[in-house]
């Protein structure tokens, strides 16, 4: 088996796939036209946005995201931790986390979408 895609529940689709362009650089590969769903470029795994209007009419109950009290995170490497934060952050991504030098190597640090999701910013492990 291969992870094929993750999708948040999100209020705007076109409004979380044109933040995560801006503060994240990636490129929206796909938005549905009725709005309700679209997917980011993110490689082989695709990163996916559903409205949570949509869900709803699936007969699904989707909850809020909470950064501070996450039950998921996404997480995007870059070899330049603090540059991609101040990006993030830029663009009106929430600060949860500044980076930190963990004791396995890696520099991590945590932003909070526009939608509350908790966003990882990392360098790669081992890297």
């Amino acid at each position: 088996m291969q992870l094929a895609y993750t999708i948040l529940y999100v209020d705007s689709v076109a409004a979380s796939l044109a933040f995560y362009e801006k503060a994240f650089g990636l490129r929206t590969r796909f938005l549905h036209e009725s709005g309700d769903y679209g997917e980011l470029d993110t490689g082989s795994t695709t990163l996916s946005f559903s409205s949570r209007a949509l869900m709803t009419q699936l007969g699904k109950h989707p909850s809020r995201a909470d950064a501070r009290a996450p039950s998921f995170e996404i997480a995007f490497t870059t070899a330049d931790v603090p540059a991609a934060v101040a990006k993030a952050v830029a663009a009106g991504a929430e600060l949860i986390q500044p980076p930190q030098d963990m004791p396995w190597g890696q520099t991590v640090a945590y932003v909070a979408d526009r939608d509350g999701c908790l966003v990882e910013l990392c360098t790669p492990v081992g890297g």
